[in-house]
Parts: structure tokens; C-alpha cells; sequence
């Protein structure tokens, strides 16, 4: 069963879903963080199969993406989608089918860093999985030039002084090919957005405010897991470019209950690939279950 369901962050609305098993009973509950720019519609899938494997399951926007509210559009602010994430949790602690005592933080990517460090600061939280977790970027950016590196960080730049001064953001692509102006410019990246589709359920935009870039340099949620009392679960991608595994497997090593699991692939095999996924949900739901019945 899904429902719409929204709260409120610092008087903005943020709109998700909720996932529910069948019954009547109080279950644990995960909740979904997405990425950089993603949007809660390239989640679906991973809250249905968690919803039918008996947890309850929240997917949502950050304000500023997708059907959550908040001016102006397409900027990702780190420290906002953390409060976005600790608001969501309160909701779901106070929904009558949830086990405020079993809920679970999932995240992808940025999401997954978010999930670490909203955790670290919550010690009601029963279990992370933080599933391609950015953890620092790459000292090399694959398929990136000097001259293209340059000037992506003349638009995050440009972009922070539009927003000290209260102008509209410098928009650039999240995704391009090889060669052309965008956060990420790979051919594999370029392949997986030619394959999204979802009709009038797309939110996702390939358009952001690349301010948000800036802080991510300062951002370094391996600090976070060590300070985890909860278990963590890393799931990386052995051929990942985007958040390569020797700094995504810092957070599950700084843990002190952290588990890593290597599957072959890249960073958007996650994102494509089904039949890999019901391998990969498969282990995280069986991680989520054995944690919660720990509580």
C-alpha cells in the first residue's frame, strides 16, 4: 500500500511516500535518502521490494527537487537535505503502523553519506545502509580534463556568488557526454539517463545549482561512522569511478559495527541493472531485519 504523505521543514513542505506490509501492526521502517540531484521516483522500486519483505518504507524529495516545495528550484544544500532527513525520520517515528524504536536509515550516494551522518547524531536509529556512498571525491575525475575541471568550478563559483547576492542559480547539466559541460560527463552516465523513463511519475531533472558542489569539498562523513552506535552496512561497486571503493570503504572500516559487501559493477549497475539489484536488496533487507530484531 502506498500513500502520499508530507511534513514540514523550516515551513516548507517536502512530499513523499509511504510504503506499508500488509497487517495492522507496528513494523520497523526505512527511510530512503536520494542523491546530489535525484529525486524519490528513482527510488520506487527499492521501497516496493522492502515493503513486500515486511518494512515499512519512505521515500521523499529534498526541498527544492521533485513535488517538495522550497525556492529556488534544483539547489542542493547539504546541511538543508540533512534537516530534510531528520524531519522525515520524525515523521515516520510518529506514524501509528511504524516502530518508533525500529527505524532504519537507507541512503544512495550523497544520500548514503547523508544517512551516515544523520545517524552519528541519532542514536535511535536501529541500522544504515549506505548503498554507493560519496565519502570525498575522486583525486581523478574520470574522462574530466584540467580545462573542463577548471571550469566547472568557475560555475560553482559563480553560482555561490549569485547566491550570497540572492540572484538565480547558474544552471548546468548534472549528466552530459563525454567532452561536454556537466557535474558528471561519462559515456556509461550518459547511457543511463537515455534510459529513464517514468511519464508524468519523472521528477528527476537534468538541471542543478552546482553551489552545492562547494560544500561537498568540505564534507567528510567518514568523521560521522566512527561515531556510529548502530550497524552499518556499505554496499560498493568494484569498478564504481564516481565514488570509487578505497574511499567508500573508509565508512564501513571507521565503524565500529560496519560491514562492507563488493559487488561487480559500476557506480550506475546499481541504478540499471534489476537482476543485480535483487541481489543487492536482497542482502539489505536481510541486514535491516537481523538489526531490527537487536533492538
Amino acid at each position: 500500500m502506498r500513500t502520499e504523505v508530507s511534513f514540514t521543514v523550516a515551513g516548507v513542505r517536502c512530499v513523499g511516500y509511504l510504503y506499508l506490509p500488509a497487517g495492522s501492526s507496528r513494523v520497523p521502517c526505512v527511510v530512503l535518502c536520494h542523491g546530489f540531484s535525484g529525486t524519490m521516483d528513482r527510488l520506487y522500486d527499492y521501497a516496493e521490494r522492502f515493503a513486500a519483505n515486511g518494512l515499512a518504507a519512505l521515500v521523499f524529495d529534498y526541498r527544492s527537487f521533485g513535488r517538495s516545495g522550497g525556492e529556488p528550484r534544483q539547489v542542493p544544500d547539504v546541511d538543508g537535505q540533512l534537516d530534510d532527513i531528520r524531519e522525515a525520520v520524525a515523521f515516520v517515528r510518529g506514524h501509528e503502523r511504524v516502530d518508533p524504536g525500529r527505524v532504519l536509515l537507507w541512503g544512495n550516494s550523497l544520500g548514503g553519506a547523508h544517512a551516515v551522518t544523520v545517524a552519528a547524531g541519532d542514536p535511535g536509529i536501529a541500522a544504515v545502509v549506505a548503498q554507493i556512498p560519496f565519502n570525498g571525491f575522486p583525486k581523478k575525475v574520470e574522462g574530466r580534463s584540467t580545462r573542463d575541471a577548471l571550469k566547472v568550478m568557475s560555475a560553482i563559483i559563480w553560482d555561490a556568488l549569485r547566491g550570497k547576492l540572492g540572484l538565480k542559480p547558474f544552471y548546468i547539466p548534472m549528466v552530459g557526454r563525454p567532452g561536454e559541460f556537466a557535474v558528471t560527463a561519462t559515456a556509461e552516465a550518459d547511457r543511463h539517463i537515455q534510459t529513464l523513463t517514468g511519464g508524468e511519475e519523472m521528477l528527476w531533472r537534468n538541471s542543478v545549482a552546482p553551489r552545492g558542489l562547494l560544500k561537498m569539498m568540505r564534507y567528510h562523513p567518514g568523521e560521522a561512522a566512527a561515531r556510529l552506535t548502530c550497524p552499518l552496512l556499505v554496499c560498493v561497486a568494484a569498478d564504481d569511478r564516481e565514488t570509487p571503493l578505497e574511499t567508500t570503504r573508509v565508512l564501513a572500516d571507521r565503524a565500529p559495527r560496519g560491514e562492507l559487501r563488493v559487488y561487480p559493477g559500476t557506480h550506475f549497475t546499481f541504478y540499471t541493472d534489476l537482476t543485480f539489484r535483487d541481489q543487492v536488496v536482497a542482502d539489505q533487507t536481510g541486514f535491516f531485519h537481523r538489526a531490527s530484531a537487536a533492538v
